[in-house]
């Protein structure tokens, strides 16, 4: 029997007066940068690999055989380019930074060789200036790449990922549209359905993800969807599916550190504390990237295991105490773990920084909490509202608004955040979602 053909890309253009659709998933949208690698003839970038490789023992391969192409090809611009995409795309699975410089030298060296209209290259540079955060030079390069190849789906999706960091939605959604009707593949499917959830409508995200799920043509983008699929299961309540989605897609990736992160929030969610911490572990090794960082430490922090939390929260000081050095833009990990375990003072310098270059939704709410907890609940309350204003269905971010409503001496408002928090996701938070609990109780409601 065979299955009915989906239904044509969404047309994302319906609607002209949005919602201001300024929501985020826990994850980051920086994710989506990937699918402008293999753009060549030759297909280069991250190949598929064996199921029981480690990802990152395949991206590592798929490099080699890069570099000895170049050592072939030296005066080749698209080789150059490949390598320097690959670069990018393994600098952020594997947190190496080191990889980070050698991608733009790879890339610069294309733009040597090819100075004009190299598509490759002005790609593989809004890639790794997103990557970096540095949103609005990939908004240059991308605006470069569609200007040389109107009609190269790639190019539009590393604008959109730019105009959404930078808070301009509606522009975003845009090229969203323009990459879908050129090519609605798995990448144009995925960031068509994080358009949606941006808007709060995680049930069309969700088919969309699904689609795109089913348009993946190789192990990577599979993980990507699942990891996905699992993560909107997660922040509805649904510990179940989300363990259903990430276990599928552990099936084809045995040892993908995003898969393995949102199975330990499945279980963690179950209390199946044992294997939420193995995954953890697990994923930390393969890419000891902040966000798995803090969410292992936290987690441990919660189950009493506090020597083992200052271990991971060991990293992320050393990460940090990197990132100033390179004068690198906060990202709200680091911001968030500041305010919480480090010094909320300089976590509001950080913010101020990061919503200065980068005005998404994201960073407001890590700015409202760090102004929380360094006592300034007013001006706390004015990002937090910036964080919800479109409906946003984020447990966490309603918990940080219910949390300032409370210092402000607002109940009703207080209770109201907090109860739809845990009304979203009960386990949002392994610390926070207990407070939830407690503070509507005192608060006299019922959780």
């Amino acid at each position: 029997m065979h299955r009915p053909k989906d239904p044509p890309a969404p047309a994302l253009r319906r609607r002209r007066h949005l919602r201001n659709t300024a929501v985020t998933l826990a994850l980051g949208a920086v994710l989506f940068t990937v699918g402008a690698v293999g753009l060549s003839p030759a297909g280069s970038g991250r190949p598929d690999t064996p199921a029981t490789a480690s990802p990152a023992a395949g991206q590592a391969r798929g490099i080699e055989a890069m570099r000895e192409r170049v050592r072939r090809l030296p005066k080749d611009p698209v080789s150059w380019a490949d390598l320097g995409m690959a670069l990018v795309q393994q600098a952020r699975t594997t947190a190496d930074q080191a990889a980070y410089a050698q991608a733009e030298t790879a890339l610069r060296r294309s733009l040597t060789l090819r100075p004009a209209e190299n598509l490759h290259a002005e790609i593989g540079m809004g890639a790794l200036a997103a990557a970096r955060h540095h949103f609005r030079d990939a908004l240059t390069w991308a605006r470069e790449a569609v200007a040389t190849s109107p009609t190269t789906p790639a190019s539009y999706g590393v604008l959109a990922d730019a105009l959404t960091q930078l808070g301009r939605y509606e522009d975003a959604e845009e090229a969203v549209q323009k990459m879908a009707d050129l090519r609605p593949d798995s990448s144009s499917l995925a960031r068509a359905s994080y358009t949606f959830e941006l808007r709060g409508d995680t049930g069309r995200a969700k088919a969309l993800m699904e689609r795109a799920l089913r348009a993946a043509g190789t192990p990577g983008e599979r993980a990507f969807a699942h990891t996905h699929l699992a993560s909107l299961a997660q922040e509805s309540g649904d510990p179940a599916t989300a363990l259903r989605q990430a276990d599928a897609g552990l099936a084809d990736v045995p040892r993908d550190p995003g898969l393995l992160a949102a199975r330990a929030k499945a279980h963690a969610a179950r209390g199946e504390f044992e294997r939420a911490v193995a995954d953890h572990t697990a994923a930390v090794a393969a890419a000891p990237l902040p966000q798995y960082l803090l969410e292992f430490g936290e987690l441990q922090q919660s189950l009493g295991h506090r020597e083992e939390a200052e271990g991971q929260y060991a990293v992320l000081r050393a990460q940090e105490t990197l990132r100033r050095a390179g004068g690198a833009p906060a990202d709200t990990d680091a911001i968030l773990f500041e305010a919480d375990h480090g010094d909320p003072r300089r976590a509001v310098t950080m913010a101020e920084a990061a919503v200065r270059e980068r005005p998404f939704i994201a960073v407001h709410d890590a700015y409202a909490w760090a102004l929380h907890r360094a006592g300034r609940d007013e001006r706390a309350l004015v990002h937090a509202d910036k964080a919800l204003a479109p409906g946003t269905r984020s447990a966490l971010f309603l918990y940080h608004r219910g949390a300032i409503h409370q210092a402000l001496g607002d109940a009703a408002a207080a209770r109201r955040d907090l109860r739809r928090a845990l009304a979203l996701d009960p386990s949002f938070h392994p610390l926070y979602a207990p407070e939830a609990r407690s503070a509507v109780r005192r608060l006299g409601g019922t959780p």
